[in-house]
């Protein structure tokens, strides 16, 4: 078994996440080899909560320049995982 934080890498908070919080649903960024099974099993593990669903993101990289140099960003996996109703909120926001 993998270890959970190799999968979980970061939070990803923008306003539309933001907005998903109040939903009791949560955006991470995770491994671009993680399945949903795993990923379920980490975000249980580190936080102590019940998920109930997990929705997936591959994201390819783009292409960017610097000078006459080009290249690609890496590709990224985001997750959006939804807790029950009766699991405690997750505070990214501590002082």
């Amino acid at each position: 078994m993998k270890d959970p934080r190799d999968i979980i890498k970061r939070p990803v908070i923008t306003e539309h996440s933001a907005d998903l919080m109040g939903e009791k649903k949560y955006t991470f960024e995770v491994s671009t080899k993680a399945n949903k099974t795993e990923i379920k099993d980490a975000v249980e593990s580190i936080f102590g909560v019940k998920v109930i669903k997990v929705n997936t993101l591959n994201l390819k990289g783009k292409f960017k320049r610097m000078g006459r140099y080009g290249g690609f960003r890496p590709n990224r996996k985001k997750a959006i995982v939804q807790l029950s109703e009766d699991s405690k909120e997750l505070d990214f926001f501590e002082a």
